[in-house]
């Protein structure tokens, strides 16, 4: 490897919001899952790869999902296991290399330059991070290995599901030269477009095309987007940055008329915003309400916490100040979505030795055991119930 040239590692969990449900469901192996909201509104988030046959994909109207997968497996979202799980796929990282960038709950880049000398080559510790996520999770991992993000996530991309895959700078340009152009980094539809006008429908046409002729249609951007079609990118692994903000939100299938309803759906978002904060040691001070009217119509409304809480009572009760101000403000108050979110953050203060435990505290401790033992969510306040009744 020439002493300049870094070595990137892209790793991609394989459909896995699907797989996390077969992996807790195992009769679920070998079928069509797709996971998302099952309403009329909803929407997948990802499906299993036997359901992809069928032209099911990410994204897709669940409506759609139905006509064009009748007979598959239809599951709500868990966020609280796929987060768990998420959590220790990147504590696999996290042992390889500090530099890890999350794209998402499930995908990252790593920069392992510095890990060589100790843990020997990219492909090592690529095979490594494969083995490790499996062992500590049953879930399989997509790997692509390169010198730099773009033909490491192409690598990753190209050799999916299960994949494993190296693309060095001497060779790109002969791997990305037969891709479609739209797989480059920054081409979106309307640059897509734009080349296949020109004639241009794949990464090596771009690289070999006239600048000037590019440029006539395409502006500044051509030098940059010839640069990433020879497999050139600069662009350095950034280490995520703090968090900025816990929320979590719901879209109805039927638009919420009722404010109990309403509160209900509230208490369920703050109970599992403050639980994911509990568990990252994280006080904020900041909640903000969003709400949504039909047909998308958003307002926000947001308030200070006296003190930084992690406390579900604590958040709720500012979090339900601001939706009954927002409601009785309305002639005919109607609701699409409802989310909430904790910002504002600090790390959790030490409990002075004297102080009080507070009963909301309390209840905290209790339900974080509870839950983790057996399960999220087999233990919520009883003003979450209504909304089990309405999922």
């Amino acid at each position: 490897m020439p002493p300049d040239e870094r070595s990137i590692i892209h790793v991609d969990m394989d459909a896995f919001y699907a797989s996390v449900e077969v992996l807790d469901q195992p009769g679920l192996r070998g079928l069509p899952v797709i996971v998302g909201g099952l309403g009329p509104r909803g929407v997948v988030s990802t499906c299993s790869y036997e359901a992809r046959t069928f032209g099911v994909r990410s994204a897709m109207p669940i409506v759609q999902a139905r006509r064009l997968c009748p007979d598959g497996v239809y599951v709500w979202p868990r966020m609280a296991r796929y987060e768990e799980l998420s959590d220790q796929v990147f504590d696999v990282f996290h042992q390889v290399t500090p530099l890890v960038e999350g794209l998402s709950l499930d995908e990252a880049f790593l920069d392992v330059t510095a890990s060589l000398r100790l843990l020997g080559s990219i492909e090592t510790i690529g095979r490594g991070i494969k083995e490790a996520i499996r062992e500590r999770t049953g879930l399989v991992a997509s790997v692509g290995m390169g010198p730099n993000k773009l033909l490491a996530k192409l690598a990753s991309e190209m050799s999916k599901p299960d994949g494993f895959h190296r693309i060095t700078a001497q060779g790109a340009a002969d791997e990305l030269a037969p891709l479609p152009v739209g797989r480059l980094w920054t081409v979106g539809k309307v640059t897509e477009q734009a080349l296949h006008r020109m004639g241009i429908r794949t990464i090596g046409e771009l690289a070999a095309c006239d600048t000037a002729r590019l440029a006539g249609a395409l502006g500044r951007q051509v030098s940059g987007l010839q640069a990433l079609a020879r497999g050139e990118d600069d662009r350095c692994v950034e280490p995520a940055q703090a968090e900025q903000s816990i929320g979590a939100e719901h879209t109805f299938d039927v638009d919420v008329a009722e404010l109990a309803l309403a509160e209900s759906w509230l208490l369920r978002h703050c109970e599992r915003i403050a639980a994911r904060a509990r568990q990252r040691g994280l006080e904020g001070r900041t909640v903000t309400v969003k709400l949504r009217e039909p047909p998308f119509v958003t307002h926000t409304r947001q308030a200070q916490l006296r003190a930084p809480s992690a406390s579900a009572s604590d958040i709720y009760a500012v979090a339900r100040g601001l939706l009954k101000s927002w409601w009785q403000a309305q002639r005919r108050p109607r609701l699409r979505l409802l989310g909430a979110s904790l910002s504002g953050f600090a790390t959790e203060r030490q409990q002075d030795l004297f102080d009080a435990v507070s009963d909301a505290r309390v209840t905290d401790r209790v339900q974080d055991k509870i839950n983790l033992r057996f399960g999220t969510g087999s233990l919520v306040r009883a003003g979450v119930l209504r909304t089990k009744r309405q999922n």
